[in-house]
């Protein structure tokens, strides 16, 4: 496998520097990647730097994941407007064995040569005093350089801080580091970073005399201009007590046909035969949603795990069901996943001895609820047949009791096809 053919074939190369081709394709290559160590757990936004990584261990090639224990400190201004929040020792620490925790899912590190390696550039910094720093490294790249990148000119207006300013020269010795001490030739990243990466390349040129190459993925877009990697309740994470696997799983089914083609390419390890295959499939008739089926699968069993994929499907799939079918879905499901399901979904309670003496269910749906008006709209609704509890038809002179609950806690009403709306007995 041509490590670089690939990332090119799946769209996931936007700058290179000239030569990093050819020195893959020399020898086996030791390559970087440095992650953010700002929450405890990455988001899909991390996702596509570990696919990168990914591939680079399958091309046969030997993968670094640099946690940023000491740039975590100082904070990277690539792409922010403003100055973040510093982190404490106790909560760096933290957040970084989270994250080890979450790339060994992804890489092997326990392979042979091409193993995959966890680096905490603390490690190398905790010794180092703020006159070695400017003496040996300061000293190498002039303030000119420092000011033509992007993510220092940006800020000029609104004013930075030395210790941001500072951020690429922390994040170029990084790679000097690593190259002196890991052989590690070639830094990868966001294309937002490639100003920081090329400080890197020309600290290891002045500094050491030596080469070092870099190479960029392109920033993930949305279609229709919202950002990559957000909903509406924010981040998208891998730690799934963060994000559910139904929400996961939810993001990549209902993505669009247009981003479905740039992510099932990005995210997935399916081929690039596999790959036109569902494609075509999936132009042949779109409303299956060939390609968000096969993406939700492929990311959320390798995210979570086959039998999260399962519930989660499941979970989707009992909207569309009715009567025993799907009441024996509702009540399989998890409690936080019934809550996802039904997020949003009007509430009301009732207390569990009102349910175990019975109600009406035309009290239930108007005196208990206010889910429906009156009773006359109640009767007339139930009449109608488009009343369903738990997704079952019912008639108008219908009592509820407690052995209508759903994990002995909710009852779900629904009225025509759309309209929910739940109680929770307590």
């Amino acid at each position: 496998m041509n490590f670089i053919e690939e990332l090119r074939w799946r769209g996931m190369i936007h700058d290179m520097m000239p030569g990093t081709e050819e020195q893959f394709a020399k020898e086996m290559t030791s390559a970087y990647i440095g992650f953010d160590p700002t929450g405890d757990s990455l988001h899909i936004g991390s996702l596509v730097q570990i696919m990168i990584l990914i591939h680079l261990q399958k091309a046969g090639h030997k993968p670094f994941a640099l946690v940023g224990g000491a740039t975590g400190m100082v904070g990277d201004p690539s792409g922010k407007s403003a100055e973040r929040n510093l982190l404490d020792n106790d909560t760096l620490n933290h957040n970084l064995n989270c994250i080890q925790k979450q790339l060994e899912r992804f890489l092997d590190f326990n392979c042979g040569t091409n193993s995959a390696e966890m680096v905490n550039n603390y490690d190398w910094f905790k010794n180092m005093n703020f006159l070695d720093f400017i003496r040996d490294v300061g000293k190498h790249i002039s303030i000119n350089y420092m000011l033509a990148k992007d993510s220092v000119k940006s800020r000029l207006e609104t004013g930075m801080s030395f210790t941001e300013f500072s951020y690429q020269l922390v994040q170029g010795y990084d790679f000097y580091w690593l190259w002196k001490n890991k052989n590690c030739k070639v830094q990868l990243g966001g294309s937002d970073q490639w100003g920081n990466i090329v400080t890197g390349t020309e600290l290891i040129r002045r500094k050491g005399g030596g080469e070092a190459f870099a190479c960029t993925t392109p920033l993930i877009k949305k279609a229709d201009g919202s950002k990559f990697g957000k909903t509406e309740g924010g981040n998208v994470w891998l730690d799934k007590t963060k994000t559910s696997s139904y929400k996961f799983y939810q993001y990549w089914i209902n993505a669009s046909d247009e981003d479905a083609v740039n992510y099932i390419r990005i995210f997935t390890l399916k081929t690039k035969t596999e790959i036109e295959a569902l494609e075509k499939e999936h132009t042949a008739a779109p409303h299956l949603r060939v390609l968000q089926k096969a993406l939700a699968e492929d990311i959320t069993i390798r995210v979570h795990s086959k039998e999260d994929f399962d519930a989660a499907v499941s979970a989707s799939e009992v909207l569309f069901k009715k009567g025993a079918e799907a009441l024996a879905g509702l009540k399989s499901m998890s409690e936080a996943i019934f809550n996802d399901v039904f997020e949003g979904v009007p509430q009301a309670e009732i207390a569990l001895i009102e349910m175990e003496a019975g109600i009406a269910i035309v009290d239930v749906l108007v005196a208990k609820t206010n889910f429906l008006s009156s009773n006359s709209e109640a009767r007339r609704a139930l009449k109608e047949n488009s009343i369903s509890v738990n997704k079952d038809k019912i008639e108008e002179d219908s009592i509820l009791t407690a052995k209508d609950l759903i994990n002995g806690k909710y009852i779900l009403i629904q009225k025509g096809k759309k309209n929910y709306f739940l109680v929770k007995v307590v």
